[in-house]
């Protein structure tokens, strides 16, 4: 198989709107579907953030059931340009960094949660490569 990425990534929440205030207010998502007590989706790059209320979703009728507790983990990859740029604005927007990890080759990489107290990560293009 020829992967060329993962397309989708889904986290679980437990309110649509304040997904909607996070992702797309303050890290700046655009919205590509909402469907009320459902789910939110939202455009990241060339990949798609879905977000489910598992409540919904563990009983899926007409696709496989889905559905996950605690604390997931996603990263969201930015230009090396763009690092502290991004940074600073998850700052100024009252994003509380919760862990900034130096890396190999110097580069690094911060950590905060979602409101539903979710690990995201902000990494530079370039962290996984050999």
């Amino acid at each position: 198989m020829n992967y060329t990425q993962i397309k989708e990534t889904c986290l679980y929440i437990s309110d649509l709107d304040i997904a909607e205030d996070f992702y797309f207010g303050i890290l700046e998502m655009s919205v590509i579907s909402k469907v009320t007590d459902r789910h939110i989706f939202f455009r990241c790059g060339s990949s798609i953030l879905l977000c489910f209320l598992p409540e919904v979703t563990k009983n899926e009728s007409t696709l496989p059931p889905h559905f996950a507790e605690g604390k997931q983990h996603i990263a969201f990859e930015v230009s090396q340009e763009d690092y502290e740029e991004s940074k600073k604005k998850l700052q100024d927007k009252g994003v509380r960094i919760t862990h900034e990890q130096s890396w190999s080759r110097g580069q690094k990489s911060i950590y905060f949660e979602d409101p539903f107290g979710h690990v995201l990560e902000l990494v530079p293009v370039g962290i996984w490569e050999p």
